[in-house]
Protein backbone atom coordinates (compact mmCIF):
# COMPACT_ATOMS: atom_id res chain seq x y z
CA UNK A 1 0.00 0.00 0.00
CA UNK A 2 1.38 3.43 -0.83
CA UNK A 3 2.00 6.05 1.84
CA UNK A 4 -0.88 8.43 2.50
CA UNK A 5 -1.36 11.72 4.27
CA UNK A 6 -4.12 12.63 6.74
CA UNK A 7 -4.27 15.80 8.84
CA UNK A 8 -0.75 16.74 7.73
CA UNK A 9 0.74 13.45 8.93
CA UNK A 10 2.16 10.76 6.66
CA UNK A 11 1.09 7.18 7.35
CA UNK A 12 2.79 4.11 5.95
CA UNK A 13 0.04 1.54 6.51
CA UNK A 14 -3.54 1.24 7.77
CA UNK A 15 -2.47 -0.32 11.09
CA UNK A 16 -0.41 2.76 11.92
CA UNK A 17 -3.39 4.94 11.00
CA UNK A 18 -5.76 2.97 13.25
CA UNK A 19 -3.32 2.87 16.16
CA UNK A 20 -2.84 6.62 15.91
CA UNK A 21 -6.56 6.99 16.62
CA UNK A 22 -6.89 4.42 19.44
CA UNK A 23 -3.34 3.78 20.64
CA UNK A 24 -1.27 5.28 23.40
CA UNK A 25 -1.51 4.92 27.14
CA UNK A 26 -4.90 6.54 27.74
CA UNK A 27 -7.23 6.30 24.74
CA UNK A 28 -8.23 2.67 25.19
CA UNK A 29 -8.87 3.06 28.94
CA UNK A 30 -11.12 6.04 28.16
CA UNK A 31 -12.98 4.10 25.46
CA UNK A 32 -13.27 1.10 27.80
CA UNK A 33 -15.01 3.16 30.46
CA UNK A 34 -17.41 4.70 27.96
CA UNK A 35 -18.41 1.43 26.29
CA UNK A 36 -21.59 0.94 28.33
CA UNK A 37 -22.34 4.37 29.72
CA UNK A 38 -22.25 8.12 29.38
CA UNK A 39 -19.79 9.75 31.77
CA UNK A 40 -19.06 13.28 32.83
CA UNK A 41 -15.50 14.61 32.84
CA UNK A 42 -15.16 14.26 36.62
CA UNK A 43 -16.41 10.68 36.52
CA UNK A 44 -13.81 9.80 33.89
CA UNK A 45 -11.12 11.51 35.95
CA UNK A 46 -12.05 9.42 39.01
CA UNK A 47 -12.29 6.21 36.96
CA UNK A 48 -8.75 6.65 35.59
CA UNK A 49 -6.77 7.77 38.67
CA UNK A 50 -3.29 8.00 37.12
CA UNK A 51 -4.19 10.32 34.23
CA UNK A 52 -3.57 14.03 34.65
CA UNK A 53 -6.35 16.52 33.92
CA UNK A 54 -4.36 17.97 31.01
CA UNK A 55 -3.82 14.53 29.47
CA UNK A 56 -7.47 13.53 29.94
CA UNK A 57 -8.58 16.74 28.24
CA UNK A 58 -6.10 16.24 25.38
CA UNK A 59 -7.07 12.60 24.83
CA UNK A 60 -10.80 13.37 24.93
CA UNK A 61 -10.33 16.12 22.34
CA UNK A 62 -8.40 13.76 20.07
CA UNK A 63 -11.01 11.03 20.45
CA UNK A 64 -13.73 13.56 19.66
CA UNK A 65 -11.82 14.90 16.65
CA UNK A 66 -11.37 11.35 15.33
CA UNK A 67 -15.11 10.69 15.69
CA UNK A 68 -14.85 8.06 18.43
CA UNK A 69 -16.37 10.08 21.27
CA UNK A 70 -19.27 12.50 21.34
CA UNK A 71 -19.08 15.49 23.69
CA UNK A 72 -22.24 17.25 24.85
CA UNK A 73 -22.00 20.54 26.75
CA UNK A 74 -25.00 21.64 28.75
CA UNK A 75 -25.41 25.42 29.26
CA UNK A 76 -25.58 25.35 33.04
CA UNK A 77 -23.46 26.68 35.89
CA UNK A 78 -21.26 24.94 36.81
CA UNK A 79 -20.63 23.56 33.30
CA UNK A 80 -21.85 20.04 32.65
CA UNK A 81 -20.10 18.02 29.94
CA UNK A 82 -20.93 14.42 29.06
CA UNK A 83 -19.03 11.96 26.90
CA UNK A 84 -20.41 8.95 25.04
CA UNK A 85 -19.11 6.61 22.37
CA UNK A 86 -20.16 7.31 18.80
CA UNK A 87 -21.08 4.53 16.40
CA UNK A 88 -17.46 4.56 15.21
CA UNK A 89 -16.34 4.29 18.83
CA UNK A 90 -18.62 1.29 19.37
CA UNK A 91 -17.10 -0.39 16.30
CA UNK A 92 -13.67 -0.10 17.94
CA UNK A 93 -14.69 -1.88 21.15
CA UNK A 94 -14.25 -5.48 19.92
CA UNK A 95 -10.65 -4.58 19.04
CA UNK A 96 -10.07 -2.98 22.46
CA UNK A 97 -11.60 -6.04 24.14
CA UNK A 98 -9.34 -8.36 22.12
CA UNK A 99 -6.22 -6.33 22.97
CA UNK A 100 -7.22 -6.36 26.65
CA UNK A 101 -7.71 -10.14 26.59
CA UNK A 102 -4.31 -10.59 24.94
CA UNK A 103 -2.72 -8.32 27.53
CA UNK A 104 -4.26 -10.38 30.35
CA UNK A 105 -2.90 -13.57 28.73
CA UNK A 106 0.58 -12.03 28.47
CA UNK A 107 0.37 -10.95 32.13
CA UNK A 108 -0.54 -14.49 33.23
CA UNK A 109 2.32 -15.93 31.17
CA UNK A 110 4.70 -13.47 32.79
CA UNK A 111 3.43 -14.37 36.28
CA UNK A 112 1.83 -10.99 36.86
CA UNK A 113 -1.28 -10.97 39.05
CA UNK A 114 -4.14 -8.55 38.33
Amino acid sequence: MPDFKYNNKVYYNPVEFAMDQIGGTWKMPILWRLQDQTLRYGELRKAIPHISEKMLTTQLRELEQDGLVNRVVYPVVPPKVEYTLTEKGRRVMPIVQAIRALGLEFMREAGIEK
